[in-house]
């Protein structure tokens, strides 16, 4: 992914997870070439890894929202 840990990505965590979704639904079901499942494989650790990337940042805002004075 070419994105810096403070670059919005352009998925949301909800597109990004049910497409990671949809990956481990097609991989488990086979019946794929082995170029296929390498091909949706890499997908999905993109994906997973943009997930992380929203709960990163959510957890951050969270935290840093517990840190405001009242």
């Amino acid at each position: 992914m070419s994105q810096t840990p403070d670059d919005q990505p352009t998925t949301t965590y909800e597109q990004a997870r049910e497409e990671l979704a949809d990956v481990v639904r097609r991989l488990e079901a086979g019946g794929l070439t082995l170029e296929e499942s390498l091909g949706l494989w890499e997908r999905g650790e993109q994906l997973a890894e943009l997930c992380r990337h929203w709960l990163d940042r959510a957890r951050e805002r969270l935290a840093a929202a517990g840190d405001q004075p009242e």
